[in-house]
This record gives C-alpha cells, structure tokens and sequence, in this order.
C-alpha cells in the first residue's frame, strides 16, 4: 500500500466513525518524524479510543501495524505511529490546547474534500 492509499484510508476510516475535523498535513520537508500528519478529534474519551481502534483495525486487515502507540490509557491525545505517517487522533480539549495545526502551519495541507462526507 502506497503512502497516499494509506493516507486515503485512514481519513475514510475516520470519517466513516464520525471524526471531527480530519486535517492531513504533509510535513516531509519540515522533519524526519514523517511525512504526513493526520489529526482528527473525537467528542469523547471514549469516541478517542473507538477513533484509534478503528484505524489500527483496518490497517491491520492489509498487514499494516504502527511501530508505536502512545496514549490509550487517558485518550486524551492518542497516536499512531505508522513510521510515514502518524495519525494525532485527540478529544477536543486537548487538540485545542495542543494546536498541531498551528504548530506544524509549514506544512502542507492536504485536500480531503474527496474522500469525505459532507457535514
């Protein structure tokens, strides 16, 4: 699988499971961390952790599985880590206090217009 077919994927994914705000970031010339970041949010703690499971889940189904994960144990700030891509999946008041968006504003974001429902 590609890095954009995974990027497609995982912002299906996450959509499909009603995800707020899925934003892909591609910073492949701002670090060596990776090259897209895909940040969503959850309205709960426990839509967090069902956002993130779903993802590992369906990646796991292609032989996919992150290097690391970090956070489960709050689900407050969840991350999966797929070497290329690292998928931020947050509750909102953490994403609003953190701002990856504002952090990382070099980047380039990505349209997902095509692989998205509309509101």
């Amino acid at each position: 699988m590609t890095q954009i077919e995974m990027v497609q994927k995982i912002v299906k994914t996450l959509d499909l499971k009603k995800a707020q705000d899925i934003k892909v970031l591609k910073v492949t010339n701002l670090t060596i961390l990776a090259d897209y970041f895909i940040i969503a949010n959850g309205g709960s703690n426990t839509q967090t952790k069902a956002l993130a499971d779903e993802v590992d889940f369906k990646l796991s189904q292609d032989g996919v599985n992150p290097t690391r994960t970090e956070g489960y144990s709050s689900a407050n700030w969840i991350i999966l880590d797929y070497s290329d891509i690292i998928v931020h999946v947050f509750n909102k008041e953490s994403r609003d206090y953190y701002q990856l968006e504002r952090l990382w504003a070099d980047g380039e974001e990505i349209d997902i217009s095509n692989y998205v429902t509309e509101d």
